[in-house]
């Protein structure tokens, strides 16, 4: 590029704050048809998505990227249709924006209530993961909100391959090509400009390693919604059933690796080592995962796990390694969990209610779970459609991400003439 970085993102964000208005006003069937038009655009574009991935995928290898980044940033035919199916869930939403709620009289005769209303202009940036670009656009359009995506640099021509189906969704609907931006320099000076850019950017969603959304919540001028780390746990109780133990411990963790929802600590009573630690540890060893175990794992399994370290109860492994602790109760359990934990997906194996009330009450997380694998905590699962990130923040948006977190509400007034006295 010859156009310098500052100049160039500051021309994004302008015409994204023109776009934004467009997509504010825009009809649900519009922002639809868009949804739909990019699904059909990607369906018809497979080979030159899936070369254009090719492309990324080899210079990673040769640049070493790590198995857990390679899985991320490859797309396959499977991935494909889930961008497209995650397309057409979005447009089947309900469109929250001009909702209108809470409409009553005050003694003054005005009638006050609340609107929904896009944020504006969101900024992404994510590491590796191509499908980011089609779920981030996705919601931001049904949402009325511009968007200026900033990927990875390994992903740069899958990213430009699937913005390309996108110009084409907005085009057939009648958008400008601005409401959706994909960055197209790889220079890293773009993040720094377009996490300081309040004028044009309303509101900065990372998605990515923990080095780079610290950075971004620690340089950045606009409101960030972010997590920091996946440090999921699930805590065997003594009243749990031993098979649905067994099946969730095991899809928690070894489902998939990399996601930040997988399963890196396993809690378990005392009281069913037996029953499902053992078992357990056959699942894992078949599928060469390596085991960690504190002090009282490894008095009883010494030739099968490692001791762990100090760090790693608070570890996000993102990889085939799991930490194990035995517990003798439900409160050391919670307490491991509020102390370790990253506060985004933990869930509890039992059948005591009483128990699993306990732990949704006391487990501080943006979801917490009972009888369900860790690996739910996602906005495609949680019928979202997509999500934009998941937040472990307490203001504005928590957990999985969807349609709801990129917008607000503005209180709206009707009167007939009224004038304070």
């Amino acid at each position: 590029m010859t156009e310098l970085v500052v100049d160039y993102m500051q021309r994004l964000g302008e015409s994204a704050r023109e776009a934004s208005r467009v997509l504010a006003r825009a009809s649900t069937a519009q922002k639809n048809q868009a949804l739909l038009a990019t699904a059909d655009a990607l369906d018809q574009s497979r080979t030159v998505l899936l070369a254009a991935n090719e492309l990324d995928m080899e210079a990673s290898r040769a640049n070493g990227l790590d198995d857990a980044m390679l899985d991320r940033l490859a797309l396959n035919s499977a991935r494909i249709d889930e961008m497209i199916e995650g397309l057409k869930q979005v447009a089947a939403l309900p469109d929250p924006i001009g909702e209108i709620r809470d409409m009553h009289f005050v003694p003054s005769g005005i009638q006050v209530g609340k609107m929904r209303v896009p944020l504006g202009v969101i900024g992404i940036i994510y590491e590796s993961r191509p499908n980011v670009t089609v779920e981030a656009a996705s919601l931001c359009i049904k949402s009325g909100n511009a968007t200026i995506l900033r990927g990875g640099s390994e992903a740069i021509h899958s990213n430009k391959a699937i913005a390309q189906c996108l110009k084409e969704g907005l085009a057939v609907a009648g958008f400008p090509a601005t409401a959706v931006q994909v960055v197209e320099t790889t220079d890293r000076a773009a993040v720094g400009e377009l996490i300081t850019m309040p004028n044009y950017v309303d509101v900065i969603v990372p998605r990515g390693g923990k080095g780079l959304i610290e950075r971004i919540s620690r340089d950045a001028s606009v409101p960030v919604i972010k997590h920091l780390d996946g440090v999921c746990h699930v805590y065997v109780d003594q009243a749990a059933d031993a098979g649905k133990a067994i099946r969730i411990a095991d899809n928690a963790k070894t489902q998939r690796y990399a996601p930040c929802n997988a399963m890196e600590t396993l809690l378990i009573h005392e009281s069913q080592v037996d029953a499902v630690l053992r078992p357990l540890l056959d699942i894992y060893e078949s599928k060469q995962v390596e085991l960690r175990g504190c002090e009282k794992v490894c008095a009883l399994f010494a030739d099968r796990v490692k001791a762990v370290t100090a760090d790693d109860w608070a570890a996000e492994y993102n990889a085939p390694i799991l930490a194990i602790r035995i517990v003798s109760s439900l409160d050391e359990a919670i307490s491991h969990i509020n102390r370790y934990g990253s506060q985004h997906t933990d869930s509890i194996v039992t059948e005591n209610f009483t128990d699993a009330r306990r732990f949704l009450t006391e487990v501080d997380s943006s979801s917490v779970m009972i009888n369900a694998s860790t690996r739910f905590a996602d906005g495609f699962e949680y019928g979202l459609g997509a999500e934009i990130g998941i937040s472990t923040d307490k203001l504005h948006a928590r957990g999985p991400v969807g349609l709801l977190g990129l917008t607000s509400e503005k209180y709206i007034v009707f009167g007939d003439g009224h004038v304070r006295g």
